[in-house]
């Protein structure tokens, strides 16, 4: 599995505090079945995103790590009006690996009215954005239709793991279920934080996925979908799920 969100980089967000803690990430996430992993701190008010302080750290945990499971950068985008302006102008600086894909993290406060004009400058500069944890947002839960229309503008969606097995509440777990039946889920990934209460794992989600639509979704989610984003690469339809609370079918897309 490939893991494109999570905070293992120590001492610059709320994620892992040091080193040790951020290894302890990695070696978990290793042993449950991730070969890879994106770095994606904070980009926000509260955390100040240092490329450089990225790169240093990263290359110490590759170097400790030694190949047990593959590191890459990336970041935890907050949508505010000088972080879009300075992607625009670096459209490689807060990206998955340096390629296309932008993990987009919404207020908890405020969706901006003009989202979708946001978007299409993303996609403009050659970013296509990634909605995080819709299913977290109270804001977010109310514009399913909206999500939506993102979606079709070529935006795309990212779940997390614990979302799908109520380790964020109920509301999250079936607002997680009402966007994958409406087909508006491209990636699954861990947001981890920590080793105990948010922890760098997948496999829980790839067998709750595999359970109730599928092992076809849950390798299109966890596998293939995040494996292109890394690489850079557009995504494809490769299969078909079934929506078994309808029995309707749907198209995945990678």
């Amino acid at each position: 599995m490939i893991d494109i969100h999570s905070h293992f980089l120590f001492g610059l967000d709320d994620g892992a505090r040091t080193i040790e803690e951020s290894l302890a990430m990695l070696h978990m996430a290793a042993e449950r079945g991730t070969t890879a992993i994106v770095a994606t701190p904070h980009a926000d008010l509260e955390y100040h995103y240092d490329p450089a302080a990225i790169a240093e750290r990263l290359g110490k945990l590759k170097e400790a790590v030694n190949g047990a499971i593959e590191l890459h950068s990336g970041c935890d985008f907050h949508l505010s009006y000088e972080n879009i302006q300075d992607a625009l102008e670096n459209p490689r600086k807060y990206t998955i690996n340096k390629k296309n894909y932008l993990l987009v993290e919404f207020s908890d406060l405020l969706i901006f009215r003009n989202t979708q004009e946001i978007f299409a400058h993303l996609a403009a500069a050659g970013m296509t954005p990634v909605i995080t944890h819709p299913e977290r947002n109270a804001l977010l839960r109310q514009r399913i239709d909206e999500i939506e229309a993102w979606v079709g503008s070529g935006a795309t969606v990212q779940v997390t793991a614990q979302s799908l097995t109520g380790g964020f509440g109920r509301r999250a777990q079936e607002f997680s279920r009402q966007l994958l039946d409406r087909n508006l889920v491209h990636f699954i990934a861990s947001d981890g934080h920590d080793c105990e209460h948010r922890p760098p794992r997948m496999d829980l989600a790839h067998a709750w996925l595999t359970e109730n639509y599928g092992e076809s979704v849950a390798k299109a989610l966890c596998v293939i979908n995040p494996g292109a984003a890394v690489a850079g690469e557009p995504l494809e339809p490769v299969i078909l799920g079934v929506d078994r609370s309808t029995r309707r079918w749907y198209q995945f897309w990678r």
